[in-house]
């Protein structure tokens, strides 16, 4: 069984963003944030985004035994697990990803390159011969699932997790009462070259698309990175967990840099009966 995406590449990009870029009309040139274009773009970002990385690290730290990160992606996580002293496995579904993580593994320290194993796999239908102190499903990963596969998600870290070991997930909704259903934010990259992210919230749909593309719209292509995702509440992802045998012992507010939406850590064990 293979992830089931909520969104994909969409043809169109809604909002300002979408007007914007119907402007430059064959020059674009669409791309999953995922895929081998987009994942050098989201690699770039990434390594700047400390979102919840703190917060994340601090409660691994209270739990011994290694780490199982979830949808690890380029490694915006993984490196500080790994440097915080964890055994980390990285399972990653999308090759162009898990190449751009083990290439910057390559680069790292020996003490810190030793201690991860990525694995190429779908965070839904694994099946690794370890248990773990902790497993991560960070950067909001859940929304990437619809319900038949969160499902299928807590069953298979149910399997995996060690006796009273944690599971930790992250997830953003738009807040409360909230009237801006589109921003942009301009966002630096460590190569140093800026970006455009553009946020759209759909309240008819609950789903949130995300389209990424350079500030500096050069002469010819411009690649244009865009997914729309499920925006989850904390609430019913609470009410999941327990009905798949967990028990959630806390929830983290994270910080967000603004008002717009909530972004929430949950803290999770099996329920053991």
């Amino acid at each position: 069984m293979t992830a089931t995406v909520i969104g994909g590449t969409p043809q169109t990009v809604p909002g300002r963003a979408g007007r914007a870029l119907a402007e430059l009309g064959d020059r674009v040139v669409m791309c999953g944030i995922y895929d081998e274009a987009g994942s050098l773009i989201y690699d770039d970002l990434s390594r700047n985004d400390t979102h919840e990385v703190r917060e994340l690290i601090g409660l691994v730290r209270r739990r011994p035994g290694p780490v199982l990160e979830l949808a690890a992606g380029t490694g915006r996580l993984t490196m500080p697990l790994l440097a915080a002293g964890k055994d980390v496995t990285a399972l990653e579904l999308e090759r162009s990803m898990l190449d751009l993580l083990r290439a910057r593994l390559q680069q790292a320290p020996g003490r810190l390159r030793e201690r991860c194993t990525t694995v190429e796999g779908d965070m839904t239908s694994f099946a690794l011969d370890r248990r773990f102190g902790a497993v991560v499903l960070g950067t909001t990963s859940i929304s990437l699932l619809d319900e038949e596969g969160r499902t299928a998600l807590y069953g298979t870290v149910r399997d995996h997790l060690a006796p009273g070991g944690a599971f930790l997930l992250s997830t953003t909704y738009p807040t409360s009462g909230s009237t801006q259903d589109e921003i942009r934010i301009d966002m630096l990259g460590a190569s140093g070259r800026l970006y455009h992210l553009h946020e759209h919230w759909s309240p008819r749909t609950g789903t949130r698309t995300v389209t990424l593309h350079a500030a500096e719209l050069s002469e010819g292509p411009v690649h244009v990175c865009t997914s729309t995702v499920a925006a989850i509440p904390a609430d019913l992802l609470e009410d999941e967990l327990v009905s798949a045998g967990f028990r959630v012992n806390a929830r983290h507010t994270l910080r967000t840099g603004g008002d717009r939406h909530e972004s929430v850590l949950l803290e999770a064990e099996v329920e053991t009966r």
